[in-house]
């Protein structure tokens, strides 16, 4: 017979405190009973996941067929959670760019199999996050790819589409296992927590579904993203693309889409006068005014040589953002148009990583307090703020003055006596590049202002403005100013082909992949050039303009009028030894288009000046300059601040 062995008395208290753990473990999960994880880890198999398709109703009828459209969304998600009984949160891209031109440095587009079953997603998302436990979801928006509906370029249709599927993961829209008909389908396997990302276009998707407060999106990640479509298209009235959003829905629509479609596409036209007059067109497509809505989180990403997407877009979105409170943090880099996947790759994933971990799958793994900006100083080389802008930057009002030579003056602190004039006539042949590299010569075709070589190093940090006050020779004029860093350089060449890159031969492998879909990518390198000047901030504008930003009217030759133009965004330092200059005219070629006429402009000098964005403001401004070289501002004392005893000099160049 076996005796059984002798079971020790447990005390009640231990019994209970037992029981609450058991409770706790239950309640929160044994991660929260343990140590609290800190990053997701790729514990899932990618080629054993799990790839659908399903179509949900946007509930809008937007090519008048008599039904509501719905939008192919294509999901590939981690089968084991499923199969455990837990559910995901979503990382989602919306697109018009899926079959027509393709996303990323590659053009990758959406491939399926012979039964319409997706099989490549592009970029590396769902290489990398699907074995981390994300589902990815690729969004083809209204009117493209295997979606009903038509494009309507930021509008309605275009945020309903994504913002539908966003609903339809939280449990408040409906799918559908096909296009028509089909049975209804849920996204039960959603924990109903969903991050957009994308760039461009899809960027701007994000932007604007953020900005219509939508429940469950916790955080967007716009690369290169529209603020508002008027900005995309007019700078003050000055158009800067010779063709509307009736053409760029064109490019994207579906064969479908572009037979039933035409009464929309004739809509964006009527609804976008190149007269660069607002419109009800664009009040529908301009996200900042509703920034106030805004609940997700922001991880802002943008190329401060963009010309595509200016990165007023950037400036006027952070500082709206700013207002109200929302979460957020900024990478600037020194390319245009291009994917932070392109020019600083493992950063990169490892950002978004730990982005995506903690907003998405609640980690704390301190992401959201480490420095709020990341800013490429020089190709590759990245510093950190606690804030953006600067802390310490101040709006300094900079004035320019008349030189020995028409057209090459003075940048400085003191008001130009009342009467003071430079005048330039518009060559729309000329560009800011042309401009920069005659600054020191009279030149018939710009009004150039600048500092002597600074004593110490000078640093612009968010938006900043010029106002002038010009009298036109014609009915219409357009005008341009532009900050210059002058001095000898080595920069990302963001004005080739690649806008700062160089893709190379070999490829990395970033995440699991499958046959059909590898999650390998071709490499980059930095593609750099030497200059003798760098062309930092910019900004347009109509000069009828001049009494409303959204209405522009005649001209009257000989009037004065004063226009204040708005720089776009940026951060730069202008090192000691250089110069920063400020250029005033008229048309920049290959930016914005001509006016009717070619009006020689007489800028009055005394009623214009520049409020500048300096870290450091006033002061530094006298810091930098005072002493320079013969510089008419050497001694001269700005508002009351006397400049310093002695500044040691530094070495020219960064």
């Amino acid at each position: 017979m076996t005796i059984p062995a002798r079971i020790p008395r447990i005390p009640f208290t231990v019994l209970v405190m037992a029981a609450v753990a058991a409770l706790l473990s239950t309640l929160i999960g044994p991660a929260a009973a343990q140590a609290a994880p800190r990053e997701s880890r790729p514990v899932y198999s990618y080629d054993r996941a799990i790839r659908e398709s399903v179509w949900v109703d946007t509930r809008l009828d937007g090519d008048a067929d008599g039904r509501t459209d719905r939008v192919a969304v294509d999901i590939v998600r981690p089968a084991e959670p499923a199969q455990q009984g837990r559910r995901i949160p979503v990382i989602m891209d919306a697109s018009p760019y899926y079959s027509c031109c393709g996303r990323g440095n590659e053009s990758q587009k959406k491939t399926y199999d012979d039964r319409g079953r997706p099989v490549g997603f592009p970029l590396f998302y769902d290489n990398y996050f699907v074995p981390r436990g994300y589902a990815t979801v690729l969004v083809d928006l209204a009117g493209t790819n295997r979606s009903d509906g038509c494009s309507d370029v930021g509008g309605r249709s275009d945020i309903r589409s994504a913002k539908a599927v966003v609903d339809w993961l939280g449990g408040r829209g409906r799918a559908y296992t096909a296009r028509t008909g089909g049975r209804a389908v849920t996204a039960g396997w959603s924990n109903g927590r969903t991050g957009m990302i994308g760039k461009s276009w899809d960027a701007t998707i994000a932007n604007g579904v953020a900005a219509t407060g939508v429940k469950g999106l916790k955080t967007i990640v716009p690369i290169a993203g529209i603020s508002s479509w008027y900005d995309y298209y007019f700078a003050k009235g000055a158009p800067l693309y010779d063709s509307g959003p009736d053409s760029l829905a064109d490019v994207v629509d579906s064969p479908e889409a572009r037979k039933r479609c035409a009464a929309v596409q004739q809509k964006l036209a009527d609804g976008a006068p190149r007269t660069g007059d607002w419109t009800r067109l664009w009040t529908e497509r301009d996200y900042v005014r509703h920034a106030d809505k805004v609940r997700a989180s922001v991880l802002l990403v943008h190329g401060m040589q963009d010309l595509n997407v200016r990165t007023r877009h950037a400036g006027q979105w952070w500082d709206a953002l700013a207002r109200h409170g929302v979460e957020r943090k900024i990478w600037l880099s020194q390319t245009g148009h291009v994917d932070p996947f392109d020019y600083r790759r493992g950063a990169w994933v490892k950002t978004l990583h730990h982005w995506f971990d903690h907003y998405l799958m609640g980690y704390d793994n301190g992401i959201e307090r480490t420095p709020m900006a990341d800013i490429e100083r020089a190709p590759g080389q990245w510093s950190t703020d606690p804030q953006w802008p600067a802390p310490g930057t101040a709006p300094t009002t900079v004035r320019p003055r008349g030189g020995t030579a028409p057209g090459v003056g003075v940048l400085g602190t003191r008001k130009a006596p009342q009467g003071a004039t430079e005048s330039f006539t518009d060559d729309p042949k000329l560009s800011e590049a042309d401009w920069a590299a005659g600054i020191d010569d009279p030149t018939a075709a710009k009004a150039g202002f600048r500092t002597g070589p600074l004593r110490a190093p000078l640093r612009l940090s968010g938006s900043g403005s010029v106002t002038v006050t010009v009298t036109p020779s014609t009915s219409t004029a357009h005008l341009s100013a532009v900050l210059v860093d002058l001095g000898p350089d080595t920069i990302r060449n963001y004005a080739a082909d690649g806008e700062g890159i160089t893709t190379l031969d070999r490829r990395t492998c970033w995440g699991a992949g499958t046959t059909g879909d590898t999650g390998c990518f071709k490499e980059t390198a930095a593609d750099t050039r030497k200059v003798a000047h760098t062309v930092f901030s910019r900004g347009w504008a109509d000069l009828g303009n001049y009494a409303d930003p959204h209405k522009g009217r005649p001209l009257t030759p000989g009037k004065p009028y004063t226009l204040t133009l708005d720089l776009a965004a940026s951060d730069h330092v202008v090192p000691a030894g250089h110069r920063l200059a400020l250029i005033v005219a008229g048309t920049d070629a290959g930016l914005i288009d001509p006016p009717a006429s070619r009006p020689k402009l007489t800028l009055d000098l005394s009623r214009t000046s520049a409020a500048l964005p300096l870290t450091g403001g006033a002061p530094a401004f006298v810091r930098a300059t005072a002493g320079a070289p013969g510089h008419p501002d050497a001694a001269a004392p700005l508002d009351g601040i006397a400049p310093p005893r002695s500044v040691s000099r530094l070495p020219a160049g960064r």
